[in-house]
């Protein structure tokens, strides 16, 4: 499980962001504890599909003007691991 942080609420108070790999049955888990959100990615889901749908994941539980980069910091998040 990998730990990073990211800036939701405001630019001082860090958001911890955990994800969780399973290698053998081919998925990772995001989750924000703080916005009660959590995602399961599959390791053969297509980017722009799944960037539709974290964002539309993401418009129910983040404030609306941080869910793209959001969006963005967890692509690259997922896809370096």
């Amino acid at each position: 499980m990998k730990i990073r942080k990211a800036a939701l609420l405001d630019e001082r108070t860090p958001t911890n962001v955990y994800i969780y790999e399973n290698k053998k049955e081919e998925y990772i888990v995001v989750a924000i504890p703080d916005l009660e959100w959590s995602f399961l990615i599959r390791y053969d889901e297509e980017t722009e599909t799944l960037k539709e749908r974290l964002a539309s994941s993401l418009k129910k539980a983040a404030p609306q003007e941080h869910v793209e980069t959001l969006v963005n910091k967890l692509l690259y998040w997922v896809h370096e691991m």
